[in-house]
């Protein structure tokens, strides 16, 4: 790694030290790595997994015996018949993990009574705590008439999110006294009231003695399977429940978890480390490794800690010595994660060709925010480059380098691609005279393999905004490029422009909001009967005056609009003002159309027609005196789907008009397809009929075209009075333009019509 990537990686040891220390010991105290502790741990079972003593056999209540037997509950004869059995098969002791708090019949009572004094060496199970340590069970309460036969065992349990069971008490107090679990009297073990051990799910369950509760009844048993060993009977069987989480085994028993829990204690006294030793032995080694130099040396030791927490726990549980590694794994994990990241960000900031670090390592320096900013780009940068041998390059920028350090040879330079070269300097610095000096250093071609070769460059500088890096740099590259541009040595960046391009961008987010707060109106410019000189129709258009910046050109916001597939909105719009509007002027002006411009867009809108429908249908207006105008674009011709929603509006009843006619696909084929009531001849060939005779005959042909079509025509740009007059002797049948009127609002246009009918009136 070269010395730039060094000193990019590098960060003070003892910070991130101290920062992992402080998480690690919030992570152990907390419990958060619980979850994986179990998973772990569960998983380590595996590696060394043993068999059970065979001392204690498991009579099993499981389905196939409730099926022999009959329906649960059992006649407490049906207990006493077992321990009976097992009595006379030599059974050492027999423990029923089952609770007998309350009277059945009082002659079975009384049957297990006696077979409990026969044999003096049963117990009974008491339960006094269940589930979490914060759900706590009611006091014992096992039936006084076989309690005094029997001695008592415990078989509470704390079982965690699996329902697993890690922990068990030796004993727990009640009414003043110890009273121990059945796994401490099975194993022959005493231990202090409260006190807990880990149990050792490596003993394999399967190798724990069973027999069904159905061949102890039956008789039908060898006594030798029983002969001189514990019995534990309990339920095995789903529908009675009392099922838990063996980890490595799955859903079984709960007497399972007394017997495992005793078959512990048989081999040894489980010892628990806690955490916090191996916490601490994580820590040593994250220090030694953050002060090592070469990441090799690093990779191996923190990659063989993770090992080592990860499989070395396995030789200390094998001899029951438990340790808590979910703390520690994070520390070296988190260092681990930190010293990778820091050396592959690293090698993503360094520029390959000349080794400098790059516009990245700009952007996360946290030294030049309050700095200011300085780009140079080398106009000609990818010309010369092309050019050069292979090793051409290297030595082009090497040349750079030396100039753009000429006077500060400690500068700290940054490269990105394309000739891009940025660097902090103090904001109090004059910058006109350094820049200009260094422009001139650049007029000096560059010797490169024998060729001289000219650099043309330019420079940006951004002060500083209070922007991210990022966008102060983009900012001085926009100056640098402005600057080469108008063939300036440097320019500061303009926040003007800055503004501009914010404001283009956010444009459409406003725009929608603009209509919900009712900045956006709409305006109606008034057509004219080229033959009678009165006031037919309006053209509805859109007006968007901006709180802070007035109004916004309909040319700027509607073709954005459009352009980004989200002029839905703005036409719904209009076409609700614009509808209401043409039912107000009918009642003034009989047949008064209004027309509307329709985005080809939404021609692919499946929904318009229904929306379009119901808003005449609400307001009252004849689909007759609406008309849509779509303009003259690729997406019209060449989408049948067009075609067809062209045709559904036909068939509503709308009138259609092609706008701008002449500016596109003006041929006889696209006229014979889109089936339009009336063509808009573009202004551009309208303002020129007086004076150009091109224009003059490509309106007369049009016109002439149309009308034998059965069409009208709409001469759009009528602004002088001659062009009106001319327009008369075409036979043009509608005239629009600002000789007839500008575009004026619902109220103006409503006077100007009441205006015209009085005049002709009279």
């Amino acid at each position: 790694m070269s010395k730039r990537q060094t000193a990019i990686a590098e960060r003070p040891p003892w910070k991130l030290l101290l920062w992992v220390a402080v998480a690690g010991l919030v992570f152990g105290l907390i419990g958060f790595g619980q979850i994986a502790e179990d998973l772990l741990r569960a998983s380590r079972n595996g590696l060394h997994r043993h068999s059970a003593s065979g001392d204690i056999v498991f009579v099993k209540i499981d389905d196939a015996s409730l099926k022999d037997v009959g329906r649960w509950p059992w006649p407490r004869r049906d207990f006493a018949q077992m321990v009976d059995s097992l009595s006379g098969a030599g059974a050492k002791r027999v423990f029923l993990d089952l609770t007998f708090n309350d009277s059945t019949n009082p002659t079975d009572d009384r049957i297990l009574a006696d077979a409990l004094q026969r044999f003096k060496r049963v117990y009974l199970a008491v339960r006094i705590r269940s589930g979490t340590e914060h759900d706590v069970g009611g006091q014992p309460r096992t039936l006084p008439q076989l309690a005094q036969y029997a001695k008592l065992g415990n078989i509470s349990v704390h079982y965690n999110y699996q329902n697993a069971v890690w922990q068990l008490p030796y004993a727990l107090t009640v009414d003043g006294r110890p009273l121990p679990t059945y796994a401490t009297l099975l194993a022959n073990r005493t231990g202090a009231s409260g006190s807990t051990f880990t149990i050792d799910y490596s003993i394999d369950p399967a190798t724990i003695p069973t027999m069904s509760a159905a061949e102890l009844l039956s008789g039908r048993f060898d006594p030798n399977r029983v002969r001189g060993k514990d019995v534990v009977i309990g339920w095995d069987s789903e529908t009675l429940g009392d099922q838990y989480f063996i980890p490595g085994m799955g859903k079984m028993a709960g007497a399972y978890v007394q017997i495992i829990g005793a078959e512990t204690l048989k081999a040894g006294t489980p010892i628990s480390l806690g955490w916090i030793p191996i916490f601490l032995v994580s820590l040593a080694l994250a220090a030694v490794a953050l002060y090592r130099r070469r990441p090799g040396d690093q990779a191996a030791l923190l990659g063989g800690g993770i090992l080592v927490f990860l499989f070395g726990p396995a030789v200390l549980e094998a001899r029951l010595v438990y340790l808590d590694v979910t703390p520690a794994l994070f520390v070296v994990i988190t260092v681990s994660t930190v010293l990778f990241w820091r050396r592959f960000r690293a090698k993503g900031m360094i520029n390959p060709v000349s080794n400098l670090p790059n516009l990245s390592a700009l952007r996360v320096d946290r030294d030049g925010r309050k700095q200011a900013l300085i780009a140079a780009r080398i106009l000609n940068y990818e010309e010369i480059v092309a050019s050069l041998p292979a090793e051409g390059e290297r030595q082009l920028i090497e040349q750079i380098v030396s100039r753009l350090n000429v006077g500060s040879p400690r500068r700290r330079l940054y490269q990105g691609d394309g000739g891009i070269f940025a660097w902090f300097e103090e904001p109090a610095q004059p910058f006109g005279n350094h820049l200009e000096a260094l422009h001139t250093l650049f007029r000096n071609p560059a010797r490169i393999a024998g060729f001289s070769i000219d650099l043309a460059i330019a420079f940006g500088v951004e002060l500083g905004s209070g922007r991210s890096l990022s966008n102060r740099l983009a900012s001085a590259l926009v100056a640098a490029e402005e600057a080469g541009h108008h063939g300036l040595k440097w320019k500061y960046h303009d926040p003007e422009s800055l503004e501009d391009a914010s404001w283009r961008l956010s444009m459409l987010s406003q725009l929608d909001e603009a209509i919900d707060r009712g900045e956006v109106w709409v305006a109606y410019q008034p057509k004219l009967d080229v033959a009678t000189r009165r006031i037919i129709g309006a053209e509805a258009l859109a007006r968007w005056t901006h709180p802070e910046k007035g109004p916004i050109a309909a040319t700027e916001f509607v073709a954005a609009a459009e352009h980004h597939n989200r002029i839905g909105k703005l036409t719904d719009f209009v076409l609700e003002k614009a509808v209401a509007a043409g039912v107000q002027m009918n009642k003034r002006s009989p047949d008064f159309d209004i027309a509307v411009n329709l985005s080809a867009r939404l021609l692919g809108d499946k929904g318009f027609t229904l929306r379009l429908s119901a808003l005449l249908a609400r307001h009252g207006l004849a689909p007759n005196h609406l008309t849509l105008e779509l303009t003259e674009t690729a997406a019209l011709a060449d989408t049948g789907e067009g075609l067809d929603m062209i045709n559904r509006l036909r068939d509503l009843g709308v009138n259609i008009a092609i706008d701008d006619y002449g500016t596109g696909q003006s041929t006889l084929d696209y006229l014979k397809k889109i089936p339009a009531n009336e063509l808009k001849i573009d202004q551009s060939f309208v303002k020129g009929i007086v004076d150009n005779r091109s224009d003059r005959l490509m309106v007369q042909s049009t016109i002439s075209l149309a009308h034998s079509l059965g069409r009208k025509v709409v001469a759009e740009g009528v602004e002088h009075r001659d062009i009106l007059d001319a327009l008369v002797e075409l036979e043009c049948d509608i005239a629009q333009g600002f000789a007839i009127g500008r575009p004026m609002s619902l109220e103006a246009l409503s006077k100007r019509v009441t205006t015209t009918r009085r005049r002709s009136a009279a």
